[in-house]
């Protein structure tokens, strides 16, 4: 399927590892020139001459989304190249920790770097989306959003108001062909993940080997139909779909990528 992504430009935040990683290979391999975000300039460099040297359209934009310094930087530098079409706010961080660990101080920055940080750049890049009625912005959000669990409060919490001004964007942007959506992904696999969870099989008597550790953690933490966590791919295969003229009709939707984690029918 062609997602008629040719000729577009794109900016992946916090693509330099991950989902945004993932996200920003397959927008190029559908023909999308990417940009590439990150705090770090030699890792930004390394993603995109990997992206070129496989025959894509990439360039880089380093800054640190939590100030708005860093925010105006980040947008000067993609827009250095042309307009951007597409907008994935994807960066974001969290701490593994509980309601007792989670000082007001963590709930702030994890507020501000997980929200606000989307909020500046919907602010500096969708008026001109508005201004040329085209474009795309999807938010990456998660289940934990409408299904938290008891730990990590402020990560969950920050998940939910994702959610929520992504929807409110849509609603906004009503009568233009500039869309809002979410994809929400279940529990993914990437090696930050995969290291927390092999540290933590001992003592769970999940097993040895990581298929044996990802079925039992999977059965235990975050049940789902697939009975295993999910691929980087997989979320940027439905991000992709979004950022294309197919999706011109789908507009606030929240897309679940989670293995049949969240229950609801709705």
């Amino acid at each position: 399927m062609d997602l008629q992504l040719t000729g577009r430009r794109a900016l992946i935040t916090g693509s330099t590892s991950g989902l945004g990683e993932a996200t920003a290979r397959l927008l190029a391999a559908e023909g999308a020139e990417v940009v590439i975000h990150g705090r770090d300039t030699r890792r930004a460099q390394a993603i995109a001459g990997s992206i070129i040297e496989n025959g894509g359209k990439a360039v880089i934009a380093v800054g640190d989304l939590g100030t708005d310094d860093g925010a105006d930087r980040t947008a000067e530098q993609a827009l250095d190249g042309g307009v951007v079409d597409i907008l994935v706010n994807n960066a974001g961080a969290y701490e593994h920790l509980n309601w007792a660990e989670a000082t007001a101080d963590v709930w702030l920055t994890t507020y501000n770097v997980n929200v606000v940080s989307g909020v500046r750049m919907i602010q500096r890049l969708v008026p001109a989306m508005r201004e040329r009625d085209y474009g795309r912005v999807v938010t990456i959000g998660g289940g934990l959003a409408t299904q938290p669990f008891d730990s990590h409060p402020h990560y969950n919490a920050s998940l939910a108001a994702r959610h929520n001004l992504a929807v409110s964007l849509a609603r906004d942007l009503a009568g233009t062909r500039v869309t809002s959506n979410i994809v929400a992904p279940g529990a993914i696999l990437v090696p930050a993940v995969q290291e927390f969870l092999t540290a933590l099989a001992p003592e769970r008597g999940w097993g040895r080997t990581w298929e044996e550790i990802e079925h039992a953690s999977v059965r235990e933490i975050v049940p789902n139909d697939r009975v295993r966590y999910g691929r980087p791919d997989e979320i940027a295969g439905a991000v992709a779909y979004l950022c294309g003229p197919h999706a011109e009709y789908i507009s606030g939707a929240t897309i679940r990528v989670d293995g049949g984690t969240v229950r609801g029918a709705f």
